[in-house]
């Protein structure tokens, strides 16, 4: 029982003595996180009233049909091609002032965390210092 009793009493004397040397500090680092949402979007943007597209698929379309309908007429394409720009000009829908577009926006919800990172001990052996890093 005695020697039970010393030995106990070695251990937790040498345990105590190597304790006050070696300290050891747990690291953390800062994670930000981002998790993705989707907003929708609409604003007013203004529209051009240019009827210029509307014009030239007539001419040319007139141009096609002058061509075909008047074979031995000199510039019969070139007349139905100035008539059809006229009447695609004047029937164009096209019209200026201001239009509603909307679309999705992608944001960002934003969380930081604090994590663990790695471990260090730091001990001394015959009177040097010592620093080892390590992952639990």
């Amino acid at each position: 029982m005695r020697f039970f009793i010393l030995v106990s009493a070695f251990v937790l004397i040498s345990t105590s003595a190597y304790a006050d040397l070696a300290v050891v500090k747990d690291h953390f680092k800062t994670v930000i996180n981002q998790t993705p949402y989707y907003t929708k979007v609409c604003k007013d943007v203004p529209v051009s009233g240019d009827k210029t597209g509307d014009a030239l698929t007539g001419a040319i379309i007139g141009g096609i049909i002058g061509n075909n309908v008047t074979k031995n007429v000199d510039n019969g394409g070139a007349v139905g091609a100035l008539l059809g720009g006229i009447i695609g000009h004047k029937n164009s829908k096209a019209t200026g002032g201001v239009k509603r577009e909307c679309y999705n926006e992608q944001h960002f919800k934003e969380s930081v965390d604090r994590v663990y990172d790695y471990s260090t001990v730091t001990f001394v052996h015959e009177g040097r210092s010592y620093t080892l890093s390590f992952t639990k």
